[in-house]
């Protein structure tokens, strides 16, 4: 988030000019999305437009959008969008108001993976900073594999909007991919309830969509 800095004038001074005016949107560090609540106004109704609760979700041609439930807890816990090419998973959470998490929980996923036998490799994409993240895995006939991950993270007032970019998305990045813009077309409803940071953005499961195993 961009802050503004104040001059500490003495008591009766004319106030100076602000030097770090609050640019427009269209300069603001997210002019493409994902976007707040507050950026959009939904009272255009878009039947593209799929309401998970926290996340409200944009649909593309070619693309299914599945949930990730908790079974014990029957409590959704991530939305998943699949192409024939890749998949990205969606997760939201709280964050404090002036400050990002974001630094931190991209240091805890490559500590993970180095805790695997992985490597985690860090690089600057469309959306800042972001993660690569290769780990060994296990295929379904019981061949040792690696798995590839991309990680990037979307911070704002109040959420970190987390996406994992899995398949050829994560280890060819494209701009104009179908993930890549349903990543930018997410809209996230924060709600006005106070949440400790990182607590999970509750979402909630549609008729008609298809639940998998978290």
């Amino acid at each position: 988030m961009l802050g503004r800095r104040r001059s500490r004038g003495s008591a009766g001074a004319t106030p100076l000019p602000d030097p770090f005016p609050e640019p427009p949107r269209d300069e603001l560090p997210r002019p493409q999305g994902p976007w707040d609540l507050s950026d959009v106004d939904l009272d255009d109704e878009d039947a593209n437009r799929v309401d998970l609760g926290a996340l409200i979700i944009t649909s593309r041609p070619g693309m299914e959008l599945r949930l990730q439930v908790d079974e014990k807890a029957n409590t959704v816990v991530a939305v998943l969008l699949v192409t024939s090419g890749g998949a990205l998973e969606l997760r939201a959470f709280a964050a404090p108001r002036n400050e990002s998490i974001w630094d931190d929980v991209r240091r805890e996923l490559g500590a993970e993976a180095t805790r695997r036998g992985g490597t985690a490799t860090e690089r600057t994409g469309d959306h800042g900073t972001e993660v690569r993240l290769v780990v060994p895995a296990q295929t379904s006939d019981g061949r040792q594999a690696t798995q590839t991950s991309r990680i990037v993270g979307v911070a704002a007032p109040r959420w970190l909007l987390r996406g994992t970019f899995l398949g050829q998305p994560a280890a060819e990045p494209d701009s104009g991919g179908v993930l890549e813009q349903a990543f930018r077309d997410v809209i996230v409803r924060r709600g006005d309830a106070p949440m400790a940071p990182r607590s999970p953005l509750p979402l909630t499961m549609p008729p008609g969509v298809e639940p998998q195993a978290g």
